[in-house]
């Protein structure tokens, strides 16, 4: 009897060799879009994909990375090497996941308790490699990142000053105004009667 036939004997299982790509300025769906049309064209199989991680079904060798990196560096990202820049970039991601994309933090965690518990590093060390690799505290790229939300929202022209206070966890429309005033140099209500387009693209941010 053949090994097909015999019930008590299976079939190999083939293990598959997959590699995880970190990279930088992945901040939303197009940026998702964009990367997978350019591993399609490239010939290689995406097994999953988020912000700022790919995972190919194929193993890379140095010629991949550096051809991926290339085709990458077109389209406006990068391709993060070492385990550092991977943790910042993951840093990065979870606050625009957390401030753009509705990502829900436990009610009886923080930010940086939720960052902890997300990445399993101390907290300090976390603020003191992201500060020291990027030039910006955790804190003022939050505010930043909320800044840009705000002014997202302030074009739309959908919610009030207060709604946007409340959706965005500020404590009250004065302290979101005050620190709007501070990032930008111009109050909430002066930014909506400018005709110039002043947001950012929040990979610049």
């Amino acid at each position: 009897m053949d090994q097909a036939g015999d019930p008590d004997i299976q079939a190999p299982i083939v293990q598959m060799q997959e590699s995880t790509l970190h990279i930088r300025n992945m901040v939303c769906n197009r940026c998702i879009r964009v990367v997978s049309e350019e591993m399609d064209k490239l010939g290689y199989h995406i097994s999953s994909i988020e912000l700022g991680n790919v995972v190919l079904r194929e193993k890379l060798e140095e010629e991949d990375r550096k051809k991926i990196a290339k085709v990458l560096g077109e389209n406006g990202f990068e391709l993060i090497d070492g385990r550092k820049g991977w943790l910042v970039n993951r840093i990065k991601t979870l606050i625009i996941e957390y401030v753009h994309h509705g990502l829900e933090i436990p009610a009886s965690q923080n930010l940086s308790d939720y960052l902890v518990s997300e990445l399993g590093h101390d907290y300090s060390y976390m603020s003191h490699l992201f500060s020291s690799m990027e030039g910006i505290t955790i804190e003022k790229y939050l505010i930043h990142q909320k800044i840009e939300k705000t002014k997202e929202l302030l074009v739309y022209d959908e919610l009030t000053l207060n709604e946007i206070a409340l959706r965005l966890d500020y404590s009250s429309v004065q302290h979101l105004s005050s620190q709007f005033k501070k990032v930008t140099g111009l109050t909430p209500s002066h930014f909506k009667k400018l005709k110039d387009n002043k947001r950012m693209p929040l990979d610049q941010v």
